[in-house]
């Protein structure tokens, strides 16, 4: 029974990304935003299970991308469809753009399945990271609409986040080989950093830990040795 544990937390991560995608589709963004969180959760704690266990598998493997596209490659692109028509200044056909955070989601996902360099941490912005940031965008708005609700904006962002994605940028990953401050000083001063604006600005704080956290991984494989790969 133990090795089908960790993808009946992967399944319960598609099925919360399932659930945001109606929502996101019904126009309520912000409740399409928590799934993700939830779905978020079940992402990190599917493969911290497996190591637990030892149950590690192709099939798991591949489950996790799967769900992945969905939670975080197809409900990401959906709320930025729901936002482009949301914009100032909307066309029929500018929504679709933010369809290209689907595809690049899919082509990032695709990547780290076949790039040997990303068994530790990652090569671009991992997708959860990015569609949190995505999914951000809908509770930003409420205090400052006309940033938000810009169409140049957006598709900056679309662009930009899509880049990112496949980009060759290292990104440290959040699972820990030991705890000591010595190894993972940068990773603890961006946990610290961001659980305090998260605390004070809720989702708002999202782009901001972005930004640090693309800094901070920067900041982070300066200061180890490169490795063979």
């Amino acid at each position: 029974m133990k090795r089908h544990i960790p993808n009946a937390i992967t399944c319960a991560n598609l099925f919360s990304g399932c659930i945001g995608i109606v929502f996101a589709f019904k126009g309520d963004l912000q409740t399409a935003a928590y799934f993700v969180v939830l779905s978020g959760i079940f992402d990190f704690f599917d493969g911290m299970v497996a190591r637990l266990l030892n149950v590690k598998s192709a099939i798991g493997k591949d489950l996790d991308s799967l769900a992945d596209m969905v939670s975080f490659g197809f409900l990401p692109g959906v709320i930025m469809f729901n936002l482009l028509k949301l914009s100032y200044y909307p066309s029929d056909y500018l929504p679709y753009v933010g369809f290209l955070i689907t595809v690049f989601s899919a082509l990032r996902l695709a990547k780290f399945n076949n790039d040997e360099r990303q068994t530790e941490d990652f090569i671009g912005l991992n997708t959860p990271m990015n569609t949190l940031f995505i999914c951000s965008l809908p509770f930003i708005a409420v205090d400052y609409p006309q940033v938000v609700y810009s169409s140049i904006l957006l598709i900056a962002i679309t662009l930009i986040t899509s880049l990112l994605l496949v980009s060759e940028i290292r990104i440290f990953s959040l699972k820990f080989s030991d705890f000591s401050w010595a190894k993972n000083k940068i990773k603890f001063i961006f946990l610290i950093l961001s659980a305090m604006l998260i605390a004070v600005l809720k989702f708002a704080a999202i782009p901001f830990v972005l930004v640090i956290y693309i800094a901070s991984s920067v900041l982070h494989f300066r200061s180890i040795p490169p490795s063979n790969n």
